[in-house]
């Protein structure tokens, strides 16, 4: 199995537990993780019970002579029991979900940090609008956002050309990056470390070069990062920031 995964021995034990998923780097993602799993474990036990009952069915109703079986139109009580089970299972996956997606979409006043994400092809800008500096990836150089641990950061994304998407795996979450139009969502990083973001959805020739990377450092180290931006004259805001024009302001509302 690890030979045909096509990952490393750490890759295959996260993703082996997780059921395919990476494991969470935020509070949010843990809330969807913990989704995830739970709707793993029903289907699990549906299949269980399902191998379990084909098996009683092919030992306890094997043919034992010529005779044809008795032919059954109908049970009705099986009927009723098939029906209403996979009702009452998808009515608690839902509601779970339900909440989870709340939870996840949920903005708090007051972020920690407000970043704003502008994709354009092919890379990505990152504005820290509150110290008005920002970082421009460049085909040599993907862009790299650094975000300080358990603070809540938000985001806000746009685009000047077409749709892109802001997706980092360990944070098990993703949005679409429109053009015209300000999608915002909050995340937590809990773990520091780094990990890998993409462009997820295909928007032209060089789509596969839309790589980025997140760095979660902590607090002393982001305040550093930020100094070292202002401090560099290739940090000052541009055309392409400004992008986010009014954009910021109605996002803290």
């Amino acid at each position: 199995m690890l030979l045909t995964t096509g990952c490393t021995a750490r890759e295959a034990y996260e993703n082996a537990f997780g059921f395919g998923w990476p494991k969470p780097k935020s509070e949010e993602a843990e809330t969807l993780y913990e989704v995830w799993l739970g709707t793993g474990a029903a289907g699990m036990a549906v299949g269980v019970v399902m191998w379990l009952l084909i098996g009683y069915t092919v030992v306890r109703f094997r043919k034992r002579d010529e005779a044809m079986p008795a032919q059954i139109r109908y049970n009705l009580p099986i009927e009723v029991l098939y029906t209403v089970v996979p009702f009452v299972i998808i009515a608690v996956l839902f509601f779970y979900t339900a909440v989870a997606e709340n939870k996840v979409n949920e903005l708090k006043d007051d972020p920690d940090v407000t970043v704003g994400v502008v994709g354009f092809q092919w890379n990505w800008q990152f504005v820290y609008t509150d110290e008005q500096v920002q970082t421009t990836g460049i085909p040599a150089k993907p862009a790299e956002l650094v975000l300080p641990v358990d603070k809540r950061i938000r985001f806000v994304e746009t685009s000047p050309d077409v749709i892109h998407s802001f997706w980092v795996p360990h944070f098990l979450f993703k949005r679409d990056v429109i053009p015209g139009r300000y999608n915002t969502f909050e995340i937590t990083p809990n773990r520091e470390g780094t990990y890998v973001g993409r462009c997820a959805e295909f928007c032209g020739e060089k789509h596969a070069r839309m790589n980025f990377t997140v760095k979660v450092v902590s607090q002393e180290e982001y305040d550093a990062y930020i100094a070292g931006l202002k401090a560099d004259p290739n940090a000052v805001l541009d055309d392409l920031s400004r992008t986010l024009d009014g954009a910021i302001p109605t996002a803290r509302n």
